[in-house]
């Protein structure tokens, strides 16, 4: 089944913390339900997004996919953001 992303991040070029407080920022902004995709290139994020999602109690459906391209690797994430209460 697909995953329908309603959201894009793309933190490319930002270092620990920032990709993970970008997406903290944005995903505030989003229902329940809805999926953040996050792109990162700092090697780190592949540690602290999962944790994040841990703690924060997000969904995390698809992590650390590693894309190589020419200039660096960038790593995709792809979140769903816990119902509020």
């Amino acid at each position: 089944m697909p995953i329908t992303i309603h959201h894009r991040l793309d933190t490319s070029g930002l270092s620990c913390p920032l990709p993970v407080l970008k997406a903290q920022k944005q995903l505030r902004t989003m229902a329940g339900g809805e999926v953040l995709e996050v792109i990162a290139t700092d090697p780190k994020a592949a540690e602290d997004f999962p944790l994040f999602c841990q703690e924060q109690g997000h969904q995390l459906l698809q992590d650390n996919i590693l894309h190589r391209t020419a200039n660096n690797d960038k790593f995709i994430f792809i979140i769903k953001k816990k119902h509020d209460n």
